[in-house]
């Protein structure tokens, strides 16, 4: 796994490549076909990147009073994120991380905990800290809405997932700290409703989609 400063060092240098990761749009659009967005009033992301997806929402999917709070490790994330939000900073805060799993939110103060290709780049310990901390601050009946690598569910898939595998554990900064992941069996059943759950392969990457409710 890279550290916290090699993750921040990595995706500092990444930048704007970052909205380049091809494979990643149909997921995400299942991922808001599914997440219920037009009902949420407040948003949490982990690792809002360049504020893509935050756009995307905040243009289309979200009401006009919904607050959006994202974090991300990596200063340049941050400020490529600030920019292409900038009409929205009346009610978006976007705050760089130290990469601790903990998060500086009250309890039970969001609708909506999204995080997508984030939980891949992460060691078990801090995946499990992370969704407690989703847990956390949702609202009851709120939505935990994620997508991570997955792993393969055809031949291709599976090739793409087992040399991906490989690359890793070579050399992790070679695919930035990510690999495939069962982000499903971290999901706590007694914590959490699985709304939606699938594995959408595009361009032979293998995506794993989750949408949960706080119970």
């Amino acid at each position: 796994m890279l550290s916290y400063e090699q993750a921040r060092k990595y995706y500092d240098r990444f930048g704007e490549k970052q909205d380049h990761q091809f494979y990643e749009n149909s997921p995400i659009e299942k991922l808001i076909e599914f997440g219920d967005f037009d009902k949420a009033n407040s948003i949490f992301e982990l690792g809002i990147g360049t504020g893509r997806f935050a756009k995307n929402l905040l243009d289309n999917h979200l009401s006009d009073i919904c607050k959006y709070v994202g974090i991300d490790i990596s200063s340049t994330m941050v400020d490529l994120s600030k920019n292409r939000l900038e009409k929205y900073t009346d009610r978006v805060k976007i705050v760089q991380s130290d990469g601790i799993p903990q998060i500086n939110e009250e309890n039970e103060s969001f609708d909506r905990f999204v995080s997508t290709y984030v939980f891949d780049l992460l060691n078990n310990d801090d995946i499990t800290a992370l969704l407690s901390e989703a847990y956390r601050i949702l609202k009851d009946g709120g939505y935990l809405c994620v997508v991570s690598l997955g792993q393969g569910i055809t031949i291709t898939s599976r090739i793409v997932e087992k040399v991906w595998s490989l690359i890793f554990k070579v050399k992790s900064s070679l695919v930035g700290g990510c690999r495939p992941l069962a982000l499903q069996n971290y999901i706590e059943k007694t914590k959490w409703k699985i709304i939606y759950k699938n594995v959408i392969v595009s361009f032979g990457v293998p995506s794993e989609i989750i949408v949960c409710k706080k119970l």
